[in-house]
């Protein structure tokens, strides 16, 4: 069954590069079906968020009707970058089977830095709406 899947992972990889997007492909399987499958189109869409997994995960989604993608397995050709193992995370797949671990000599162009705001009096303000946003959620049930 798997061998059906890296086939197809190797052919939507195919079709990214003939729309000039990093050959990354994704599939989310449910009781061996295949719910969703993407490719990488960020160049094409213009969009920083449109990574194969998260294109595959917001169809799986849609098709469930539900955020939470319990009981599926991703399928991918690259290990999910940080941002992408987040949302998979969040979303519940069970397992993720990928091909390659990551590409070798690639550079790292980021120089985001990330500044927590200490003894700022909003901070207390913003944790009292989450605390209670969730107490309240818990409270329901």
């Amino acid at each position: 069954m798997e061998e059906k899947y890296f086939k197809l992972l190797i052919k939507l990889a195919e079709r990214a590069v003939k729309h000039n997007e990093v050959p990354i492909s994704a599939i989310i399987v449910k009781n061996n079906k295949i719910l969703a499958k993407a490719y990488n189109k960020r160049e094409r869409k213009h969009d920083v968020l449109n990574h194969a997994e998260v294109i595959a995960i917001k169809k799986a989604s849609k098709k469930l009707k539900d955020w939470k993608l319990f009981d599926c397995d991703l399928y991918v050709t690259l290990k999910p970058c940080s941002i992408c193992e987040n949302i998979i995370k969040q979303s519940r797949i069970k397992n993720v089977y990928y091909l390659l671990e990551k590409l070798e000599n690639k550079k790292e162009y980021n120089k985001t830095k990330f500044i927590k705001k200490n003894n700022c009096t909003y901070e207390q303000i913003y944790e009292y709406i989450l605390h209670d946003f969730f107490k309240k959620k818990r409270d329901k049930k």
